[in-house]
């Protein structure tokens, strides 16, 4: 939305109901925001379109950051006969089947796959690895995701996807590989990357689900980790190219291979990444992907002048216990704090906690780091992390009520809440 202003784009934004109902959506003046009852359906789409008197309106282009809108988007884009992505391509982008099929036969280093027709019956999938991950056949952010190590395992995940009614149920089950969990973000235009950073995570994403522990990611420097781009990039490019991406940003998924340092590709999304990508990317490369984003989507090159930061920069998630948040610091105590240079917080005060995250994107806030070496940043993680545990007031919801009156009583004793009887007096 920034970028539209910057570059007088006058933006029609179409919002699911979530978003729209959260707070956070903002656009420039001369911008319209139609809430949207589900994003993904090109009806619901088109249909608000005219409701709001715009069917008739000369779009330039139909954009979008939302993993589960992609193939829509392009979809939306023919129907009104403007520039987006090929549908063929955003299918490609979107089911991690025909993604890693498509990449195989190009030759790029891909993760082997079985895939699962339906999730409520796998009595004849056959089980080729010996660890696997199961995950959906076009999901996101590590969501319904777990490790298949046996036929035990598969069977337990078929029964627990009919206890829950599950309606998407067709899977995959993709080759465990041990080693590092890297990134790149990237951007290609006339079908050559122009860009791409890449990015390590503390711990591989499903195994920090799977050990419900806090997610933390770096950027990795091109000039004091060279080799890292040296492995991947061949893999980013032959990928890119291979999938058939045009026009657009990418966030791409891959494993550095223990034992080996072989680069694996694990899968790539046609927009940008989630937890502060946005702001690491600009603070290590100088590069905005919000604004690549739109000037690719119009068809206009994106000027891209890569200025790397010599310092680590990265990102924290911030979790909490389970329970009714009541309180915690504020952005800007946040970003007062040593190291800080962004805080960004996901749910207000009032939110209910689940008792565990269960997708990569499940977190009550996040941290911009910027430290002087590695050591530092890892460090500071954790120091962060206990600072704002030690301010996060949370209900838990055990509680019962006077422990909950006594809660309040403790954290805002200035403010009687009074509960005792009449007495007449």
């Amino acid at each position: 939305m920034r970028a539209c202003q910057r570059h007088d784009v006058e933006p029609v934004l179409l919002c699911n109901s979530g978003a729209y109902d959260s707070g956070r959506v903002q656009v420039p003046p001369g911008g319209t925001v139609i809430r949207v009852d589900e994003v993904t359906n090109v009806e619901d789409c088109l249909a608000a379109l005219h409701r709001a008197g715009l069917a008739d309106r000369e779009f330039l282009a139909v954009q979008t950051t939302w993993e589960y809108a992609v193939t829509t988007a392009a979809v939306l884009g023919r129907a009104l006969g403007i520039r987006t992505i090929d549908p063929g391509t955003a299918l490609y982008f979107r089911d991690k089947s025909l993604q890693k099929a498509r990449l195989a036969e190009a030759g790029v280093p891909v993760t082997r796959t079985v895939v699962v027709e339906d999730l409520f019956n796998v009595q004849d999938v056959p089980l080729e690895f010996e660890r696997a991950v199961l995950k959906p056949i076009a999901g996101g952010g590590t969501t319904s995701t777990s490790v298949v190590t046996s036929r035990a395992d598969l069977e337990a995940a078929s029964r627990a996807a009919r206890l829950a009614k599950e309606t998407s149920r067709t899977f995959l089950l993709e080759e465990y590989v041990e080693g590092d969990e890297w990134m790149a973000e990237g951007v290609a235009f006339g079908g050559k990357v122009l860009f791409f950073g890449l990015g390590a995570y503390t711990q591989p994403c499903l195994d920090a689900i799977t050990g419900q522990e806090p997610i933390s990611l770096r950027r990795l420097d091109p000039v004091q980790e060279p080799e890292a781009y040296e492995a991947a990039d061949p893999v980013v490019r032959a990928a890119i190219t291979a999938l058939g991406l045009q026009d657009g940003v990418f966030h791409m998924e891959m494993f550095r291979e223990k034992g080996t340092g072989r680069i694996v590709f694990s899968e790539c999304a046609a927009r940008r990444g989630g937890a502060l990508t946005q702001e690491q990317v600009l603070a290590k490369f100088n590069v905005d992907l919000g604004e690549a984003a739109l000037l690719c989507a119009i068809g206009r090159e994106p000027e891209i002048e890569v200025k790397v930061n010599p310092n680590v920069v990265g990102c924290a998630g911030l979790f909490g216990p389970p329970g009714t948040v009541i309180s915690y610091p504020t952005a800007d105590e946040l970003i007062a704090q040593p190291d800080v240079s962004f805080a960004q917080m996901y749910v207000p005060p009032g939110h209910t906690l689940a008792d565990k995250f269960s997708a990569s994107a499940d977190m009550l806030g996040a941290l911009l780091l910027v430290t002087d070496d590695v050591e530092r940043f890892q460090s500071r993680v954790k120091e962060l992390r206990d600072w704002f545990a030690e301010r996060l007031v949370v209900a838990e919801p055990w509680l019962t009520s006077g422990e909950r009156w006594a809660l309040q009583r403790t954290r805002t004793p200035e403010r009687e809440y009074r509960d005792w009887l009449y007495d007449g007096e």
